[in-house]
C-alpha cells in the first residue's frame, strides 16, 4: 500500500506533526509505503517514511500555498496513491485530518467582513469548500464535538462524511509508578523548589495559545503566591514579544521560555497547574494529556477539550465570554488550592478518569480506516 500524508510543514514537536507522524507509524507498521508530502520540512525524517518537498517559487505565504497545490494534485495523479490523508486543508484529499477549526465559522462568525477579502482568507475559505463543500468525497475524522458543531454549521452537506474519533495521546502521559522519580528530577533541572509552584503551558502559536493572558494572570497574583510561582512554556514561536511583555509587567524571574522538548511526562508530572487559556483551538490534546497525567489543568471554553476538565472534575474552566479577571480568579484559587492539599482531588479524578477512557488507540484507528479505504478502492 502506497499512502500520502500531505501537511504544510513538518517540524518537530508540534502537535499536528505528531499526529501525522503516530499515523504514520501505525501505517508502516502494517506494511504500507508512507511519504509525508510538505511544503516545508525542518526536523527528522521518521524510520520508515519517505519525504516529499517540492521546490516552490519564493513569494508570499498565499502563492507558495497555490503553487503547493498545485503540485500536489498532479502528483498524486502521478504516484496513484492507494489513499492520501491530509493535516491541513487542500484540494484532492481521501481523507482530511481535522486538526484546525473551522475556517469559514471563523471568517463569517469571528471577524468583520473585511476580514474575508484578504487573498489569504479568500484561500483558506476556498481550500476548505474543497474538502467540506457540497460534491467533495474526502472523508473528515473529526476530533471535537465543537468541531462538528462549527463545521456543520457552515457545511451541512458535509454531514454524512464526517467521523468523530477519539483523542490519540501516548500511554506514557499516563501517572505511572515513576511520578514522583520525574517530578523531582524535573524540579531539579530547572533549580525549582518543592515548596515552589510550577505553571505549565505548551503549545506552538502563543498568540492563540494565549501566552499573553497567562502573564497577565501571573503579574497578576497576590505577592505571596507570585513570589513563588515559575512558569515554563515550551512550544515553538517568536518569544520577542513575550519576553518584553513579561519584562514590563516585572516577573521576567518568574518565566522560562525554553521551546520544544521530548520529554513530555517529566514536564507532565513535574508541574503544579497546566495553563491553556486558548483564544480557539479545535481540541487541545495537552489538555487531555495532562488530565490523565494527574496535572490539573485551567483552561478555556473555546478549547475542543475542555469539556473533558468539566467531565473528570480536574481542574477549572474559564467560561466565555473570556474576560482576564475571570482567569486571575481561577488562577488564584487553583494556586490556593495547591497549596493547601496538593491539588489531591483533581490529581485523583484525573488518574481514575484516564484509566476508564478510551484515549489511546487513535492512531492505530486512522491507520486502519486508511487501510480500508485502500481495500474498498480496489474492491470497485
Amino acid at each position: 500500500m502506497k499512502a500520502a500524508l500531505v501537511l504544510f510543514d513538518w517540524f518537530d514537536h508540534g502537535g499536528l506533526q505528531r499526529d501525522c507522524r503516530r499515523i504514520g507509524e501505525s501505517l508502516v507498521k502494517k506494511g504500507a509505503d508512507v511519504s509525508i508530502i510538505c511544503m516545508h520540512f525542518d526536523g527528522d525524517i521518521p524510520a520508515g517514511f519517505s519525504r516529499i518537498s517540492p521546490a516552490l517559487p519564493a513569494g508570499s505565504k498565499v502563492a507558495r500555498r497555490k503553487a503547493f497545490a498545485a503540485f500536489l494534485a498532479q502528483h498524486i495523479k502521478d504516484v496513484d496513491y492507494d489513499v492520501v490523508c491530509g493535516f491541513n486543508r487542500v484540494p484532492g484529499l481521501d481523507y482530511y485530518f481535522a486538526a484546525d477549526t473551522c475556517f469559514a465559522w471563523k471568517a463569517y462568525q469571528e471577524r468583520n467582513w473585511f476580514y474575508r477579502f484578504s487573498s489569504r482568507s479568500r484561500q483558506y475559505l476556498a481550500f476548505e469548500k474543497e474538502v467540506f463543500g457540497q460534491g467533495s468525497k474526502t472523508q473528515v475524522l473529526m476530533l471535537s464535538p465543537m468541531q462538528r458543531k462549527e463545521y456543520l454549521a457552515c457545511y451541512p452537506h458535509a454531514k454524512n462524511r464526517i467521523h468523530d474519533i477519539a483523542p490519540g495521546i501516548a500511554r506514557d502521559r499516563m501517572a505511572g509508578d515513576d511520578a514522583a522519580e520525574l517530578r523531582e528530577s524535573l524540579r531539579s533541572e530547572f533549580g525549582i523548589g518543592e515548596d515552589d509552584l510550577l505553571l505549565l503551558q505548551i503549545g506552538t502559536g502563543y498568540p492563540i495559545k494565549g501566552v499573553d493572558r497567562s502573564l497577565k494572570a501571573i503579574a497578576a497574583l497576590p505577592d505571596s503566591l507570585r513570589k513563588r510561582v515559575h512558569y515554563l512554556l515550551l512550544g515553538e514561536d517568536r518569544k520577542g514579544q513575550y519576553t518584553a511583555m513579561a519584562a514590563k509587567m516585572s516577573i521576567s524571574h518568574r518565566i522560562n521560555i525554553i521551546g520544544g522538548r521530548s520529554d513530555m511526562p517529566r514536564f507532565l508530572q513535574g508541574a503544579d497547574i497546566m495553563l491553556q487559556p486558548s483564544r480557539k483551538e479545535s481540541a487541545g490534546m495537552v489538555i487531555l494529556e495532562s488530565i490523565v497525567a494527574g496535572l490539573p489543568v485551567l483552561t478555556t471554553e473555546t478549547c475542543g477539550y475542555a469539556f473533558h476538565v468539566d467531565a473528570s472534575q480536574a481542574g477549572e474552566v474559564v467560561k466565555e465570554p473570556y474576560t482576564q479577571q475571570a482567569m486571575n480568579s481561577c488562577l488564584i484559587g487553583m494556586l490556593d488550592q495547591i497549596g493547601a492539599d496538593g491539588g489531591r482531588r483533581w490529581k485523583t479524578n484525573g488518574i481514575a478518569y484516564g484509566e476508564q477512557g478510551d484515549f489511546y488507540d487513535m492512531p492505530v484507528q486512522v491507520a486502519d480506516m486508511l487501510l480500508m479505504h485502500r481495500d474498498s478502492s480496489h474492491a470497485g
